[in-house]
């Protein structure tokens, strides 16, 4: 699909998207579009860094609960919600950065087993200094609307995906991508490393600690330490990878597809379907490691062959 035709279906999809509360009043068709457009969110912000740069970050929970806990204590003490987010992206930019240059000097499994003890560390902690439920005042919850949320997820959600389609096409795309596929022959070849994995994280982190800030607008009352739960960082995961790593589109239809199974899962099979998940995660990485967007690019490429097939008869 050329830049172009991607950009008006992007578009398309967008403003489609933006007039479903005008004509929807169920609040389970939105809630379930939320999860969707925060789950793209999450996962795109995880692509950056793992599809990218080719750092396998499995702390990534870590930076979505230090944007949920910093939005959800500005906008509660009277912070306007979307200051509140930036706050919470700031604050989780700065302790990615902060840890960054001495996580960076791990190599393969040692930097993924070292940002999942960072999240673990970070979960803990938070459970225990702040173990009560974070629940919203009585005359916010009467404010409450589930429409704006909504409409904010769209818009971060595009936003992220224009992120990464923009910096797909970049320099420091490209730059990224070297030291995705060899490190050392990227930076021999006068490209730095370091800097462009610190970028991928920044923006990486930024992405994620506004989709724990969404997180902490949308929810009325929950556990502080939820947002730092690995579940995060595994549906990132499993999200990208569905879809196809390292892709534009690949999170967006991982999101819509991992959402809907999920919750079908939950209700028809609350009992297997983790197991079914583990399966198929396998499956995909075996059999489809391009995930969702190498399935469709398959297709495609046999449906024109047939085409021609046809033609030629």
């Amino acid at each position: 699909m050329t830049g172009r035709r991607s950009r008006a279906l992007g578009l398309a999809t967008a403003a489609a998207l933006a007039t479903v509360p005008l004509v929807v009043r169920r609040d389970d068709v939105l809630n379930f579009l939320f999860l969707v457009l925060l789950s793209v969110t999450l996962a795109e912000s995880w692509n950056i860094v793992a599809g990218y740069a080719g750092q396998v970050n499995l702390g990534h929970a870590a930076f979505f609960g230090l944007g949920a806990l910093t939005t959800r204590a500005l906008w509660i003490a009277g912070a306007p919600v979307l200051g509140a987010m930036v706050a919470g992206a700031a604050v989780a930019v700065g302790f990615a950065l902060l840890i960054g240059a001495a996580a960076f000097r791990l190599r393969g499994a040692y930097f993924a087993i070292g940002t999942l003890a960072l999240g673990e560390i970070l979960r803990i902690t938070v459970g225990n200094v702040r173990a009560e439920i974070s629940t919203l005042p009585a005359a916010t919850i009467a404010g409450y609307r589930l429409a704006h949320r909504y409409y904010l997820a769209l818009a971060l959600a595009a936003a992220a995906v224009a992120v990464v389609a923009a910096l797909g096409g970049s320099r420091l795309g490209l730059g990224m991508r070297a030291i995705r596929e060899d490190e050392e022959a990227a930076e021999a070849s006068g490209v730095g490393a370091l800097r462009l994995k610190l970028l991928a994280l920044a923006l990486s982190t930024a992405l994620a600690g506004l989709a724990g800030g969404l997180f902490a607008y949308y929810h009325i009352s929950y556990y502080p330490a939820h947002p730092f739960s690995p579940t995060w960082t595994f549906d990132a995961l499993l999200i990208t990878f569905i879809g196809g790593v390292g892709t534009v589109h690949g999170p967006v239809l991982g999101a819509v597809f991992y959402v809907f199974l999920k919750e079908y899962l939950a209700i028809r099979w609350v009992d297997f379907h983790l197991l079914i998940f583990g399966l198929l995660f396998v499956a995909i990485v075996l059999l489809l490691p391009g995930g969702l967007v190498e399935a469709a690019a398959r297709l495609g490429a046999l449906a024109r062959a047939r085409v021609l097939t046809a033609i030629r008869k």
